[in-house]
Parts: structure tokens; sequence; C-alpha cells
């Protein structure tokens, strides 16, 4: 991984952590895919390996990037879920011709066509992400409680009430920010 490029947020949903590969939307956005090679690592990252990806494919992956995140967003505040989101993420799944095979670890593993690798890899997170919106799996969709992030989210924790996409940033620095404020009320208050 280059050091010149932000870090992933890594989380265990493949389609939330793949809308998280834009962060802080409503602050100053951090594009952690800003390059073909990175879209490469990103994948590699999550089991679905390619060689290679032009310039037009990461622009498709994030078209599917941002669908995602707009559906997940409207299923989280429980709106309608935008059309032309649907679309793309249906058009990506039906694309991807990807298998999911089985190894003697007992792990599943993604197998990619050598023709179509990029677009099978779109169709597994297109597919998951489905699986997510559709409310298929045991958990919600929330929203970051950071007003410059508003990340969606997958909530499997046990109640059901986290607050952050990443305990380590959001809401850490959340954390933080009312604890310094906190400091400043304590200190204007003993003057």
């Amino acid at each position: 991984m280059c050091a010149a490029f932000p870090d992933f947020r890594l989380g265990s949903v493949l389609a939330t952590s793949f809308t998280g590969t834009l962060s802080e939307r409503h602050g100053n956005p951090v594009e952690r895919i800003p390059t073909p090679h990175r879209l490469v690592d990103w994948l590699a990252v999550y089991g679905l390996a390619v060689d290679s990806c032009t310039p037009a494919q990461l622009g498709l992956a994030r078209e599917l990037r941002e669908s995602i995140h707009a559906a997940a967003t409207a299923a989280a505040l429980q709106d309608a879920l935008p059309a032309s989101a649907v679309q793309v993420i249906n058009d990506h799944s039906a694309r991807g011709r990807a298998t999911a095979v089985l190894t003697p670890e007992g792990e599943r593993r993604w197998r990619l066509s050598p023709a179509s690798r990029v677009a099978d890899a779109l169709g597994v997170i297109a597919a998951d992400a489905i699986s997510v919106i559709a409310g298929e799996r045991d958990g919600r969709l929330a929203l970051c409680a950071s007003p410059t992030c508003r990340a969606a989210f997958f909530d499997t924790s046990r109640s059901r009430t986290r607050r952050w996409c990443d305990m380590n940033t959001c809401g850490n620095r959340q954390k933080k920010a009312r604890f310094q404020a906190s400091r400043r009320q304590n200190a204007s208050s003993a003057e």
C-alpha cells in the first residue's frame, strides 16, 4: 500500500465498507480510491483480486459506490430508495459473473472470470448491497452520528444502537470535541 494515500477504513460488511472509500462526505471529503491502482488495492483487501483497472472502470466503481450510499442512506432513514441508485446497483449485480468457491480451509472465496474481473468484483459488491439494503441480514443500516461524515454503516451490535461508522475515527473525534468543549466551559466557569 502506498503511504501517499489515506488508509482504507475497513469494516466487516463489504458494501458499506465500499461506500467508506469516500469519507467525510459533509465536511472535507477524503477520497480513498483516487486512482485505478488504488481500487485494485482495495479490492485485493476484500478478496476480490484483479490484475488491473482502467480509469473508466474506476468511474463505474465510484458510480456504484455513490448509488449504494444513496440507497443505504434512504433505507437507514426509512425513505423510498432512489430509483436511479437501485438501477445502478441492479445493473452491476446482473453484469457480475463471480462464483463463490469453497477453499479446503472451509472459507468462501470469489472466483472472478479472467475477461471481466473488475465487473465481476463490482457485481459481488452490488449483490452484497442488495442483501444488506433488502434487510436479509441480521443487523440494521444506520448513519454515522458525526455531522461531517454521515456514512451509512451496518450495525450488528447486540442492542443495534451503534452511533459511529468507526469508533477509532468519527467516534473518537466526537468524544474529543465534547471533552474539549467541557474543559473550555469549566475554565470559563472558574474565572
